[in-house]
């Protein structure tokens, strides 16, 4: 196994126009102080007991598991936006549920929604929620943007 079972997360936000939309895409990496790492993405867990830090300065190039939204758009003048939830459950044996989403729609609207997300999936699982924690970011297209979102699992 190359990666061990996370036992930190942050989450982050980042922002970018880009000469195309990989290039915005990187730029919103970088803007959320992760574009030198390798990003792994993962499927919506949070482990038992996993803590939040401030912000890691992860070593470049690094295998990095993450859950993130993002979305691109070439299109001027459009909001678009996307945003990250977790929600914990009362009982801290269980894990936590991250949900992603993005959208062509305001960051207030995408935060609501993905927030909401995580409820359902807890109830999905018959699990109370102790707390949900969430993020989003938002841009106005000037001609190639992107937005980002992430859940950064570390150690």
């Amino acid at each position: 196994m190359i990666i061990k079972t996370p036992v930190k997360y942050f989450m982050t936000t980042g922002i970018s126009e880009g000469y195309t939309t990989l290039n915005a895409f990187d730029g919103a990496l970088m803007n959320a102080g992760i574009g030198n790492t390798n990003l792994v993405k993962m499927s919506s867990i949070c482990p038992p007991y996993c803590t939040e830090v401030e912000k890691v300065d992860i070593p470049h190039g690094s295998l990095v598991p993450v859950a993130y939204a993002e979305i691109t758009s070439e299109s001027a003048g459009e909001i678009i936006a996307a945003g990250v939830a977790i929600a914990f459950p009362d009982d801290e044996d269980h894990a936590g549920l991250i949900m992603e989403y993005s959208s062509h729609e305001s960051r207030s609207i995408v935060e609501k929604k993905v927030r909401k997300m995580a409820e359902e999936g807890m109830k999905m699982r018959g699990k109370a929620i102790r707390e949900i924690k969430s993020v989003a970011a938002e841009h106005r297209v000037n001609k190639c943007g992107c937005a980002f979102a992430a859940v950064v699992l570390w150690e």
